[in-house]
């Protein structure tokens, strides 16, 4: 019985042990139909994507190949008035303004910078010390030669020229007085010259006297010679208190105001003005550039050249060499190169920067 009992507890536990064993055996297993039907998902997403892929690949294709043709074959088209519009209107009409002259664009050998520079510029000044009384230009003022800048104040010259005249009239009358003295010693000289009972010093005393009053006469002649020149100088200086223009040009600076002391060098002091203002002759400007010295065999005099400043790139102005300068700067390994401007515009001032290229001549 007991032995028994015994097997039918091995045999329930064997049951057991081998329906756990079945059991997991079935979870280790794989199950084939899920990972074929998500492999069948994967591959039609896979076949949609490309040919989605295909779709715009072929779209962007012939997207861009008509933009190229329309491109190719569209032309600039001239609006041409109409008729209709030829007929008087309540509106004006805008008119378009001409461009700026620009040279025929050729080509460049050598390309480099430099500025606007004035050939004839002055800072006008005065040659004496004096006070400034008046300035008669300003900034922008178009200038002739010859006209009235400033005036300085002129009280002192005025009276030494007065006193100048003054002696010179003072000489005049010495001089008729003299030749009146001259024209009675003529007298006496020749009354006793007839008489011939004249001693032989009346004669001579006469003589002398005659010969006296000539030289005191070339004297006074002399000394108002001498006076005159005095009023010319007196007169110069005079008019070196009016400051005039050297030559027609632009005032460009204003150095100076009424009130100021004016002097041609520093020696015045720290608040003395050395000019009065500057002058630039518009019709000298030329363009100064620096041309590397191992590009120098590039440039010859009466070379085309194109110029555009910084302010107005677009702008192409036509010049020419003027001359190569003679001389190296040994510390920037350049040359300086003169260009002329072949023509006269308002825009062009002193000091601005320009580029210019070098034409093949």
């Amino acid at each position: 019985m007991m032995f028994d009992h015994k097997n039918r507890l091995w045999k329930r536990r064997h049951s057991v042990s081998v329906n756990e064993k079945s059991e997991l055996l079935q979870q280790l297993t794989i199950d084939r139909s899920e990972t074929s039907e998500a492999a069948g998902i994967r591959l039609w997403q896979l076949l949609v994507f490309g040919l989605l892929c295909a779709l715009l690949a072929f779209w962007l294709g012939w997207s861009l190949n008509t933009s190229a043709e329309q491109t190719a074959t569209v032309q600039p088209t001239v609006n041409a008035p109409s008729p209709a519009n030829n007929t008087a209107s309540s509106e004006p009409a805008e008119i378009e303004q001409p461009a700026a002259p620009v040279a025929e664009r050729g080509e460049t050998i050598l390309n480099s910078s430099g500025y606007i520079t004035a050939r004839r510029m002055a800072t006008v000044s005065s040659e004496i010390f004096g006070l400034i009384k008046a300035v008669k230009v300003e900034e922008g003022m178009s200038v002739s030669e010859g006209q009235v800048l400033a005036e300085l104040d002129n009280s002192l010259t005025t009276v030494d020229l007065n006193l100048a005249k003054a002696r010179v009239d003072v000489l005049s009358a010495r001089r008729e007085a003299t030749q009146a003295s001259l024209k009675e010693a003529r007298r006496n000289h020749q009354r006793i010259m007839d008489n011939r009972f004249s001693s032989e010093a009346d004669k001579t005393a006469a003589l002398s006297e005659l010969e006296n009053l000539t030289a005191s006469l070339a004297s006074a002649s002399a000394d108002i010679r001498v006076a005159e020149l005095e009023v010319q100088r007196q007169q110069e200086r005079l008019a070196d208190h009016v400051i005039r223009a050297p030559f027609a040009g632009v005032v460009t600076v204003k150095n100076a105001q009424p009130g100021e002391i004016v002097a041609p060098t520093a020696a015045g002091g720290g608040f003395a003005r050395t000019g009065i203002c500057t002058i630039v002759d518009m019709q000298s400007l030329e363009i100064e550039v620096d041309v590397n010295e191992s590009f120098i065999g590039r440039v010859s005099p009466g070379q085309p050249v194109e110029a555009s400043l910084d302010a107005y790139p677009d702008w192409v102005i036509p010049a020419s060499v003027i001359a190569i300068i003679p001389t190296a700067d040994r510390a920037k390994a350049t040359v300086q190169v003169r260009i002329k401007i072949d023509l006269e515009d308002a825009r062009i001032l002193p000091d601005m920067g320009v580029k210019v290229g070098f034409l093949k001549s």
